[in-house]
């Protein structure tokens, strides 16, 4: 107690601006101690490479903008236990090799980074082996065009324990991107109009991401080589492209998509290689193909999930199955409820021919909705050939599943 009181009382405020003793903010963060409040007034502060070595509070008053005018690195934190809230900073340095971002964390844990406003921007907020921290509340906003010169918005690499939360991420490369990060809980964000994907894992297990929006990406989602990720009560949405999708999973195991709502996808799910997924209570709604199974995909379970208007619910392209599909709403389901206890009374086979056929020809799109398509998919139902003849939902629903989104 004492001595945390001794710490507070020698900590001091150093304001910046532009008719202050202190005119910049690396002259403020040179004047500063451990537990001292960097406090810059609005205006514009034309500084590149702000190197924050001490635990420090640097907040901004009314957005005062940081320009780097191109020149490299904006603000690296190599201290524990600092905060950077309220700038906004622009022009960011373009580098292939330094990877250029306009905040860097190395090493340190503790770190809070909230409030900004990133544009003009090669990386946004680069975490590099920092754990513990929290990013809050960013708008981000980059010009990319082409994904070999761009970067992405927040970037984490061998980080554990840290909170993405309520930030915006448009037109960078990858909105959030994580690489042999654990314990990351990726709530509350918008990403939205990404060259490649609104949200990337590659080797990062035990995470979180819920209550999400990705829209009108490249990509929605790609979660590759983890185990142990929960996506709960998301929204992917439009989208589209000729190898779009809303969620990418790729050598996934043992994950929970429950409470998703996939919609004007070109594909909802397409899954390689992923086994041991509880899908439950998602929403499916006017993609192009709802879910695409690609091959070794085991021991999975589709329950309670609404399958709404897509051009084809599951695509199989294997001939064996021992993935669950059950208690289901399917739009296209034409079967009959003679004992009104709300469930079909025949099975329902959700893998239509035509689907497969496209899949391996995949011109063949344009007799969607042509009569020898009906007849073929109807020969395929009453006799199975090609698609698995134990893929199968034995208690369609007879109405829409209430998923409460509120």
């Amino acid at each position: 107690m004492l001595v945390f009181g001794t710490t507070s009382a020698w900590a001091k405020t150093i304001t910046v601006c532009s008719t202050c003793a202190v005119k910049t903010i690396k002259e403020g963060v040179a004047q500063a101690s451990d537990g001292d409040t960097v406090l810059v007034k609005k205006g514009i502060y034309k500084e590149v490479n702000i190197i924050i070595d001490k635990s420090i509070i640097l907040l901004g008053e009314n957005l005062p903008t940081i320009d780097g005018e191109d020149r490299g690195e904006i603000i690296k934190i190599v201290s524990d236990n600092v905060t950077v809230d309220g700038f906004k900073i622009i022009n960011v340095g373009t580098s292939y090799t330094a990877d250029y971002a306009a905040v860097r964390v190395i090493k340190k844990d503790g770190y809070l980074i909230q409030n900004l406003e990133l544009e003009k921007l090669f990386f946004g907020i680069y975490l590099e082996k920092s754990n513990n921290g929290k990013v809050l509340n960013n708008k981000i906003k980059g010009d990319a065009v082409n994904e070999y010169n761009s970067g992405n918005g927040i970037q984490l690499w061998y980080c554990k324990g840290v909170e993405v939360r309520g930030n915006n991420v448009q037109k960078v490369r990858d909105g959030i991107y994580l690489e042999f990060s654990d314990n990351i809980i990726i709530r509350q964000n918008i990403s939205r109009n990404n060259l490649r994907y609104g949200l990337h894992f590659m080797f990062s297990n035990h995470n979180v991401y819920d209550y999400n929006i990705f829209e009108n990406n490249g990509a929605g989602v790609a979660v590759m080589f983890s185990k142990f990720v929960d996506m709960n009560h998301n929204v992917f949405k439009k989208n589209w492209g000729t190898a779009a999708f809303g969620l990418l999973l790729k050598e996934i195991n043992d994950a929970k998509i429950n409470d998703n709502v996939f919609q004007e996808n070109t594909v909802g799910i397409n899954i390689e290689g992923s086994n041991r997924i509880e899908y439950s209570n998602n929403d499916f709604i006017s993609n192009g193909w709802a879910i695409k199974v690609r091959g070794a995909c085991y021991t999975n379970a589709f329950k309670n999930n609404n399958f709404l208007y897509n051009s084809f619910d599951i695509s199989y392209n294997g001939g064996l199955n021992d993935n669950v599909f059950n208690s289901n709403y399917w739009s296209n389901y034409a079967g009959y409820d003679l004992d009104k206890n709300g469930i079909g009374d025949v099975p329902y086979r959700p893998v239509k021919l035509f689907s497969y056929i496209v899949n391996r020809t995949p011109e063949t799109i344009i007799l969607l909705r042509s009569l020898f398509i009906d007849i073929i998919d109807f020969s395929e139902k009453v006799s199975p050939v090609f698609t698995p003849d134990d893929l199968l939902d034995e208690n369609p629903k007879m109405k829409t599943i209430n998923h409460d989104r509120s």
